[in-house]
């Protein structure tokens, strides 16, 4: 693989895995339409790596006044979350991290298959939709509950399978219970961070074996910085607009999928 590659690759993971189009269905279908060589665990962990940073440090001063609050620490006045948000986070990485353990060897061999991704794609970018314009929606982040946490961490528990998308399937969930269309994107990026980190951990003996070099590096910066950008437009994008455009961006790469798969 070259720098240039892994570059590309770096940008794919990084816009993927915060917008809701599903980071690990591009990663496996732009090599798949472009004839990428396979990068190897190394990479796929440094990837992670990269997005892990990202989110970190977007949201730096959330993380300290968010782990300050769950240990009874005094907090700026007007703080956009709970005193307990951080244990709901917690809560709501549970399934996701017990349907990993059970679902990875499938993740890798089975779910990879470029027309069962075109279909979680579409499907999965209706359901967003349908969510979207439905009304009602003004709860706060703030006013997350553990049922809440425990429903959006299911949601994200279904991300194993390409296509479906982690901040997808969670800010759907989010949607459903109510959330405004902010809050279900912010919740959905907090809790990216220790599902991400937990992934990152298990796999880190990887970071110190022969074949982690400059690919690697190139990986990590432009997912970080792809990841930051993602986030930052996201939630500007948000104010203004609705998640129809990747309903429609989902549904154009779906047909593209499936239209290569047969003239290939």
């Amino acid at each position: 693989m070259t720098i240039f590659q892994a570059i590309i690759l770096g940008i794919v993971q990084g816009l993927g895995e915060f917008l809701p189009i599903s980071s690990s269905a591009h990663l496996i279908i732009v090599p798949w339409m472009f004839g990428f060589p396979d990068p190897g665990l190394a990479f796929d962990v440094a990837l992670h790596a990269g997005t892990l940073i990202a989110v970190i440090i977007f949201f730096a001063k959330d993380w300290i006044s968010i782990i300050a609050s769950a240990f009874g620490m005094k907090v700026s006045q007007g703080t956009a979350y709970s005193k307990n948000i951080l244990w709901l986070l917690v809560a709501a990485t549970i399934p996701g991290a017990i349907f990993g353990a059970l679902l990875e060897s499938k993740a890798e061999t089975v779910f990879r298959s470029p027309l069962l991704i075109a279909a979680t794609l579409a499907i999965m970018g209706s359901i967003l939709y349908a969510l979207d314009i439905k009304g009602g929606k003004h709860k706060a982040i703030k006013e997350a509950s553990l049922k809440d946490a425990l429903l959006i961490g299911l949601a994200q528990a279904f991300a194993i399978i390409p296509g479906v998308s982690r901040s997808g399937s969670t800010i759907s969930a989010g949607l459903a219970l109510g959330f405004d269309r902010k809050s279900a994107a912010r919740f959905s990026f907090l809790l990216s961070a220790p599902i991400i980190f937990g992934a990152t951990i298990l796999k880190a003996k990887y970071f110190f074996s022969p074949e982690f070099g400059s690919i690697e590096v190139a990986g990590i910066i432009a997912a970080a910085i792809s990841g930051f950008i993602a986030i930052s437009w996201l939630l500007k994008f948000l104010e203004k607009a609705s998640y129809k455009a990747f309903f429609w961006y989902r549904l154009a790469l779906a047909a593209a999928i499936v239209i290569v798969f047969f003239l290939k």
